[in-house]
Parts: structure tokens; sequence; C-alpha cells
């Protein structure tokens, strides 16, 4: 850090992120980042829909981590919740896949079967 214009950017991320987190949004992500997300590659993919979720603005969802989902061969799993909508449950889900989620699931409400535990490959 060179700077207090580095510094305050620094806050600047922090805050939004943390405000990310906000338990008052109407959407919510959830990450499974129990030992075995992380060995299947959920830190990256949770960092996906951080940056995604920020970079479109979107404030309704919060994205959030969670302990073990308890399927552990389909992790990383992600679980998206909506007011009046059944849970979703993403399966194998990687970064490129979590960009798709939140263009198509989070901005268009359109869920991508294919991803999902019934019918993921």
């Amino acid at each position: 850090m060179k700077s207090l214009e580095e510094l305050k950017k620094i806050r600047e991320e922090a805050i939004k992120n943390v405000e990310m987190r906000n338990t008052d949004k109407d959407v919510r992500v959830v990450v499974g980042m129990a030992t075995c997300g992380i060995s299947a590659g959920a830190r990256p993919v949770l960092s996906a829909f951080v940056e995604e979720v920020a970079k479109r603005n979107l404030n309704n969802v919060q994205v959030v981590q969670t302990g073990c989902i308890g399927m552990c061969t389909y992790e990383p799993i992600v679980e998206v919740y909506a007011p009046d909508k059944e849970k979703v449950t993403y399966i194998h889900v990687d970064p490129e896949k979590a960009k798709k989620i939140v263009a198509e699931h989070l901005v268009n409400g359109i869920v991508i079967k294919e991803y999902t535990i019934g019918t993921a490959k």
C-alpha cells in the first residue's frame, strides 16, 4: 500500500463485500465451502459469484458460504434461494458456469437445468 487513495479503494471494496452478505436481500446464493467443496474448486466459484454480482450491481442478491451440503460427490455445489420459488441446486459448478448462472438465473430468472442436480452431467 503506497497511498491513502489505495487504502480508500481497499476500504470501498471491503464495504461492498460486506454489503453483499446482508441478510435482507431477496435472493441468496449459497456456495458449499467445506473441505470437500474447497478441494473440488469452490473457492474460485465463490469468487466468480461475488465478482459477477458486484459487476452487474445486483443489489438484491446475497452471496454467502456454508459448510458441507451433504453431497460431496457433486461439489462444488451452489444453491439459489429466491422468494416464493423452489430452491435450485447447481452441481459441479466452475467459475464459467457461475458466470452463466448469474447471467441467466439471477438476472433473467431462467434456471439452467443442465447444471442442476437432476440433469447435470
